[in-house]
């Protein structure tokens, strides 16, 4: 049975029709689950927005690009240190590297699910490569597409798309990793205002050793229009490498991704255009942003695509590897790890395809999601690898399995376009302000409560009905009925997690923001509930269309659950508990002295020095 709210905020509604929200209304199913609502538009039905005619487009270009695959040889463009001529013509003749900008300007206008499959094709070949095409077109001139005026976009998106240009995102500086904010590049404006001279440099720039077109930020000194009064803002720049000043370092010699060009860029005295400002003035940290909440949906399905590879190859070797007798596909442990590698490949899956396809119908409230995806995929990737390398043993720590390659390979994803611990920060903290904002809400109503008393109303019942066990969330009309027990499961999890968020605030308050113990684990919730919603949404649909897969799919939506819910209720507990809550100051008292120490505090256990 669903409360008041819950009704109101799903509004009884069966499977409706996708369509481009009103601007004011905020439709994330993640930020309304931190306010204890659910907005099912985003997850429930699983999304199918690609028109007859995409769907066409895309498939037609599986055979080329796996042709080109064919002929590709990732380990000798590690060598190499990237992609020989030959290949990078052939990507540009493909257009592979002006996948979704528009036709007008040269491109293959590939909806955002589209680009997520190439992305799996190329992740299940060489991620250094995937990180070459992401580089130049998910953020390094997306940027053009994003905020370009007319102008900008006619003068560069034809060089990026099919002219040879390769582009790059220039924002990590040696002080300013995560924190953005602390830029300390510097663009100044001319005294007659027709350009901007730069200073300053930027670090582990992909393709920055050979990026001819860069997007920039840089800190501005701006004008407040009301107060008059200046202050530093950051600016975007499109730079090109012929202004005269603009140099890069050697390439970087890195743990993986050696395929892709990764340098310092340096800015001395550059002269920027004023023209050349990209998205207004003072507007650098939105459109970086922005920038990379556009992109981050690809890593899933890229990274779908190297754990296909990875399982393939797990289950080529457990199907003909003959241990004491028998097969070893007979033994429990390598059933479960193959069973766990197969549903973290279809958690990322369902993620980035949720995303992509609410992205292609017009939806804009995603970020959230995005960060999500990005996190959950780069870590299921590493640990799905990690698992295909053990049950190959030996074999899979030689080279020639390729394996080593990719579990190198993958573990950037866990650090750049935002480093995951920053990304569950950035979820927890996001979905926390926009819970926040219904509790002043909330506070002004008791103000004057003869004129709120529908509000006050609504909630009361809530809480009533929590209190006493009763009611709460009901996911079970957007399910298929096999999965209706999976469904309590996650229903549970909604409601544990809403429950504690609501405690928290009030316990906390602003203070909140300093707990960053109970926020990670709020943060590892948020991650097992949408993942739980988004399988439990594809597996219903491969049910209720009768899919070939449907009955597998099912099994791993069923599995993933129960295991999901357990770790939602851990990770409650440990938001929550006592002992917990004590054993945090514990571990910071540790960290302190490890910190005060430069490493470890302990002495030799038998004395020797």
């Amino acid at each position: 049975m669903l409360s008041k709210r819950w009704l109101s905020a799903s509004a009884q509604s069966k499977p409706k029709e996708r369509s481009s929200p009103a601007p004011t209304v905020n439709t994330s199913f993640m930020a309304n689950l931190f306010r204890g609502e659910i907005e099912p538009l985003q997850v429930f039905p699983y999304p199918d927005s690609l028109k007859p005619e995409q769907k066409e487009m895309v498939g037609s270009l599986i055979d080329p690009v796996t042709r080109f695959f064919d002929g590709y040889d990732p380990v000798k463009a590690e060598k190499n240190g990237g992609p020989d001529e030959a290949t990078f013509q052939s990507m540009w003749d493909m257009g592979l590297m002006g996948m979704q900008a528009p036709e007008e300007y040269g491109g293959l206008a590939l909806p955002n699910t589209g680009y997520a499959r190439m992305g799996e094709l190329v992740g299940s070949r060489d991620l250094g490569l995937a990180v070459v095409f992401g580089a130049h077109q998910s953020i390094g001139w997306k940027g053009v597409l994003l905020y370009g005026t007319e102008e900008q976009k006619q003068k560069y998106l034809p060089k990026v798309v099919n002219g040879g240009t390769i582009a790059a995102f220039c924002l990590t500086e040696p002080s300013s990793g995560s924190d953005a904010g602390s830029i300390r590049s510097r663009a100044v404006k001319s005294a007659d205002g027709s350009h901007y001279v730069l200073n300053g440099s930027k670090i582990w720039i992909s393709g920055g050793g050979l990026a001819d077109l860069l997007t920039v930020f840089a800190q501005t000194e701006i004008t407040d229009p009301k107060t008059g009064q200046k202050r530093d803002k950051v600016t975007a720049f499109i730079v090109e490498r012929a202004f005269a000043g603009v140099t890069s370092g050697p390439p970087e010699d890195k743990m993986g991704i050696k395929c892709s060009n990764t340098a310092e860029v340096y800015f001395d005295d550059v002269k920027i255009p004023t023209e050349n400002v990209l998205g207004g003035e003072g507007n650098g940290f939105k459109v970086a942003m922005n920038i990379l909440n556009n992109g981050r949906f690809g890593m899933s399905g890229t990274l779908a695509g190297t754990m296909a590879h990875c399982i393939r190859k797990a289950a080529e070797h457990a199907t003909t590897r003959v241990q004491f007798g028998q097969k070893i596909e007979n033994f429990g442990n390598v059933q479960e790890k193959l069973a766990r590698m197969a549903m973290h490949q279809y958690v990322s899956q369902s993620m980035g395809y949720m995303i992509s396809g609410n992205m292609d119908a017009g939806h804009t409230d995603y970020h959230l999601e995005a960060a999500i995806s990005k996190v959950f995929s780069s870590e299921a990737a590493w640990y799905v690898c990690d698992e295909a390398i053990q049950i190959l043993g030996g074999n899979g720590f030689m080279t020639s399995s390729g394996l080593e390659k990719f579990l190198r390979d993958i573990r950037i994803y866990r650090i750049f376009e935002g480093a995951n611990d920053i990304l569950r920060l950035f979820v927890t903290l996001t979905g926390i302000q926009y819970a926040g904002s219904h509790l002043k809400e909330l506070q002004r109503a008791f103000k004057n409560p003869t004129a709120n008393l529908g509000l006050i109303f609504k909630e009361g019942s809530r809480r009533a009905v929590r209190s006493i066990g009763y009611g709460g969330t009901d996911l079970s009309e957007f399910v298929a009925e096999p999965l209706k027990e999976s469904a309590a499961l996650c229903a549970d999890s909604i409601d544990r997690f809403s429950k504690t968020i609501e405690a928290l605030l009030i316990k906390h308050g602003k203070g909140i923001v300093d707990q960053q113990f109970l926020l990670i684990r709020l943060a590892d919730s948020a991650i097992d509930i949408y993942a739980m919603s988004c399988v439990l949404s594809r597996a219903t649909k491969a049910i209720r269309e009768n899919h070939p897969s449907a009955e597998h799919e099912m099994l791993m939506a069923k599995a993933w659950c129960v295991e999901a819910n357990d770790r939602v209720q851990i990770n409650i507990r440990r938001a929550s508990n006592g002992v917990f809550l004590k054993n945090y100051d514990t571990m910071s008292a540790i960290a302190k002295n490890i910190c005060a120490r430069q490493g470890i505090v302990q002495s030799n256990p038998v004395g020797i020095v």
